[in-house]
């Protein structure tokens, strides 16, 4: 526990930020520390996909904090070109990896049932990159965690991926969701398998102060 030495700073004293993310997730994480925010989306015109994409033989941490610093290079120009008011803009990205493979957001059902059975019977990580940044100041970390996943028959398999819930998800599963049932082990941050490190997230979110 921290001592009269080591008083926390309440986030509250950021009134105001974007989150440069289209999940519903994030947001509600967002909420829970008490952070008042605004959505700062993609516009109809924007390429979000090629910013994604992976370099060939990329590690799994390295993807994952490029892409993140990507994102918020793009969110950092849509504040200015909006000529919004400047505040701290927000952005995360998470992937799953298995060795050096990495498993995104599943294109369909059967991408996602090909996923899921790799993954079946294994640990794997999860990875989620968190980027805070203004035009002159900008900070990341990454958040590493691990989920183990107990046998899945293919009848589990498919019923799972029958329910909906794997699409827009990377690694095909929500672990807040019905995959909580395939998951014998978890180490590391339950907030950020699930897209936003709230420690980590936090931390940041006290430097911009």
């Amino acid at each position: 526990m921290p001592g009269p030495s080591t008083p926390i700073i309440p986030i509250t004293v950021n009134s105001f930020i974007y989150l440069a993310s289209q999940s519903p997730r994030r947001r509600q994480l967002l909420e829970q520390l008490g952070v008042r925010h605004e959505l700062l989306l993609p516009d109809a015109d924007e390429d979000t996909e090629t910013l994604e994409a992976a370099l060939p033989n990329e590690a799994p941490a390295v993807y994952v904090k490029r892409v993140t610093q990507l994102k918020l290079d793009a969110a950092l120009r849509r504040l200015r070109s909006r000529g919004l008011p400047p505040a701290p803009v927000l952005c995360s990205d998470t992937t799953v990896a298995l060795g050096r493979t990495m498993y995104a957001k599943p294109v369909d059902a059967a991408d996602a049932t090909r996923m899921l059975t790799a993954l079946a019977d294994k640990t794997h990580r999860v990875l989620t990159a968190v980027a805070l940044g203004t035009a002159r100041k900008r900070q990341q970390v990454l958040c590493v965690s691990r989920v183990t996943f107990a046998p899945m028959s293919r009848r589990q398999i498919q019923a799972y991926v029958a329910s909906g819930e794997p699409m827009g998800k990377a690694g095909a599963y929500a672990v807040q969701g019905r995959a909580a049932e395939f998951i014998s082990f978890m180490s590391g941050s339950y907030s950020g398998i699930m897209g936003l490190p709230m420690f980590e997230t936090a931390a940041l979110l006290r430097s911009f102060r």
